[in-house]
């Protein structure tokens, strides 16, 4: 028997702009995911769990080990590095963004 509220913990993903294309998207509005919360997820894992199933995402997203420039990622609306990294851990209730970033100096 299958009960309601017994599911795993799953982690939202939502992709916005035209960053929405990498993942089945027509490049605007938003799409969001819900990525399974495994013991011991971080940011990095879930991220890399994701663009697994989207060889899109996973060319644009990643540099190697590391983030690309293009992308800009959100761990509960702040900006990858201030408050997380890619190797922080998660926790229910958390969520991640993908968002264009805009062009400009740095």
């Amino acid at each position: 028997m299958h009960r309601a509220g017994t599911t795993a913990a799953t982690i939202p993903v939502e992709v916005a702009s035209w960053v929405t294309k990498f993942v089945g998207g027509d490049g605007s509005g938003r799409r969001v995911m819900d990525e399974p919360l495994t013991p011991g997820a971080t940011v990095r894992s879930v991220l890399e769990s994701l663009s697994a199933r989207f060889p899109e995402l996973q060319r644009a997203l990643w540099h190697g080990k590391e983030l690309g420039e293009h992308i800009e990622v959100l761990v509960n609306d702040a900006v990858l590095g201030v408050e997380h990294t890619l190797d922080s851990p998660l926790r229910p209730g958390d969520q991640i963004t993908l968002l264009a970033q805009f062009m400009g100096g740095e």
